[in-house]
């Protein structure tokens, strides 16, 4: 058998881990909102026809944050054809993904939703095909109390109190030329800054997220963020990153390693960002917000079968297997690990479009990848201690030698909890584990979540919602005289807790 040893000591630090790394998405996009999160004529839905079942498994998720409404949407979005009585609001074509947008659903509703989620919104704003003046508008009607021309709009549709969003999106992917509005990176720092200094003149009490790359692979990337945080560095408070992985070549040990493709993508975004500070001697300091990220593949083949201009489409309805989870797992873990930089991570989506959760007339259930997001954001609050692990590795064809375990430990001392978070990517072998814990040696095992599965490719489904599952793995890691000793089973996502 193979052994892991992790090595931790509780002075060694990453950071506090900010709940807004559990966060999601939401996206005018296929069944995302209508028939996913909205759906009036559905039993399931309540008084203002949201559906009580997806509400019921996002508020057991804990989601604290969920941006809103794109995404590609937010670069043709009309804020102001959302609010209002729905019976007066225009149906749009939608150009980024080739629908009509009935704007049933709009800005109001959304905010109403979000607080029955128990979450909270990030909002973006049009920096495609609008720009400064759209941004300071849409931010009066959220956020000014009254007595300006759009806090009393909002008053006017029943909402005599400011919805106070806090967290602001800059935009959407503006590097990517598939962007409606798409810029070069000086055409949209510059807008960034100016749009970023006049909302704060509005509401000096906002955070803002600047538009990173689309993914690591762009042939603009690391020029497009320094370019940006040259002209927008004092105005904002984080850089965007996005990043999907896919199994398309069936080639499993490289899949479950793309977690090292994204650590590599988070520290060459520091660096960046820390080149920029260095450049400009700034004391501030800009974090990430890892604003979409997910696996997504499945349904790329489907996607391109939607009749364009149709309403609500079944569209990137990703069905997800075990082998997703694993690699969602580990995906948690990397960006954990960088706790000290990321403090922002929307899992992209959240309902019915690369989401952990699908909705039907018969009901919500939960996607594979539900679990490790569920552990993660339940269980994964404290501070992230500087983990170490010696694992054997493994050749993979994208991303050189894989560690066989990732794992990250975070110590909660309000709760005198630990948690361990680790993926043993082994797919033949169990993995023994051990950790000197000596300084934690009044505390002891309370339980061994595991999420495992024989078949890699085992999903969860309408018609088998419960085929992949945790379950508790009993007698498999032990505290003994401060001593943490077990054994991860082969291809596995594990919880250990600890308490005192």
């Amino acid at each position: 058998m193979k052994k892991t040893e992790i090595v931790i000591d509780k002075n060694f630090i990453v950071s506090k881990v900010d709940r807004k790394i559990y966060g999601s998405f939401i996206e005018h996009l296929g069944r995302a909102v209508y028939e996913g999160i909205y759906q009036p004529d559905s039993p399931f839905s309540d008084e203002q026809g949201f559906r009580k079942d997806t509400l019921e498994l996002v508020k057991n998720l804990q989601v604290p944050i969920v941006r809103y409404p794109g995404g590609n949407f937010i670069s043709g979005y009309h804020w102001e054809d959302t609010v209002g009585p729905k019976e007066e609001r225009p149906a749009r074509p939608e150009l980024a993904w080739g629908v009509i947008e009935t704007n049933e659903f709009g800005l109001n509703e959304f905010v109403d939703w979000a607080k029955k989620a128990n979450t909270e919104v990030m909002m973006a704003v049009n920096l495609g095909t609008r720009g400064v003046d759209d941004a300071k508008n849409v931010l009066e009607y959220c956020n000014f109390k009254e007595g300006t021309y759009y806090s009393d709009m909002r008053i006017r549709h029943g909402y005599k109190e400011p919805h106070n969003i806090k967290t602001w999106c800059l935009g959407n992917e503006m590097d990517g030329p598939w962007q409606i509005g798409h810029k070069t990176a000086y055409e949209y720092g510059r807008l960034a800054g100016e749009t970023g200094r006049v909302m704060r003149l509005l509401d000096p009490n906002i955070e803002l997220v600047a538009c990173g790359s689309s993914h690591h692979g762009m042939d603009t990337f690391a020029q497009w963020e320094a370019t940006v945080l040259d002209e927008a560095y004092d105005v904002v408070d984080y850089l965007s990153l996005h990043t999907y992985y896919g199994n398309r070549h069936d080639n499993t040990p490289n899949f479950l390693a793309s977690n090292v493709g994204m650590d590599r993508f988070i520290t060459d975004v520091i660096s960046i960002c820390d080149y920029v500070k260095a450049k400009k001697r700034s004391k501030k300091k800009i974090n990430l917000s890892f604003d979409e990220w997910n696996v997504w593949y499945h349904s790329n083949e489907a996607d391109s079968k939607i009749e364009k201009w149709s309403k609500a489409p079944h569209q990137l309805e990703d069905v997800y297997n075990f082998e997703d989870a694993l690699l969602i797992g580990s995906m948690l873990i990397t960006m954990l690990r960088h706790a000290d930089r990321v403090k922002v991570a929307c899992m992209a989506q959240l309902v019915n479009v690369i989401a952990p959760i699908m909705t039907s007339d018969t009901g919500a259930w939960r996607q594979t990848i539900y679990y490790p997001y569920m552990h993660a954001s339940v269980y994964g609050n404290g501070t992230v201690l500087n983990t170490i692990v010696k694992a054997p590795v493994y050749e993979t064809k994208d991303y050189g030698d894989a560690p066989y375990v990732d794992c990250v430990i975070i110590m909660n001392e309000e709760e005198e909890s630990i948690t361990i978070f680790a993926v043993n990517k082994d797919l033949q072998e169990d993995m023994e584990i051990s950790c000197d814990m000596r300084q934690f040696a009044d505390y002891k095992v309370a339980e061994h979540i595991c999420l495992s599965h024989e078949d890699l490719k085992a999903e969860n489904t309408e018609s088998n919602p419960d085929n992949v599952v945790p379950f508790v793995c009993s007698d498999k890691v032990k505290m003994e005289e401060g001593m943490l000793t077990g054994v991860l089973g082969k291809k596995s996502w594990n919880v250990i807790r600890l308490h005192k």
